[in-house]
């Protein structure tokens, strides 16, 4: 089990220091979606929209969808379609 510790902006995974990007990228290499809860959740990043941008600026490319869970409340799910060629 990895445990997660938050230290000013960065988190202690392990023994590594990791930004919320670099999470994101370690996410996005084992799964292929993400929602705002689930970031939220898992690793505490509560504007997954601005991590988004961040990532496609260093060249990854997403789409998203629009879902509505079994309460009728609307989220969106982002897809990565596509990573940088040198990560």
């Amino acid at each position: 089990m990895i445990k997660y510790i938050k230290v000013y902006n960065l988190w202690l995974i392990g023994d590594n220091m990791v930004n919320q990007v670099d999470m994101l990228k370690r996410h996005f290499s084992r799964k292929k979606s993400i929602t705002g809860v689930e970031a939220a959740a898992v690793y505490k990043i509560r504007s997954l929209p601005r991590r988004i941008m961040d990532l496609k600026e260093k060249g990854y490319s997403f789409t998203h969808e629009w879902k509505t869970d079994v309460t009728g409340q609307k989220y969106m799910r982002y897809i990565l379609l596509n990573t940088p060629k040198n990560k």
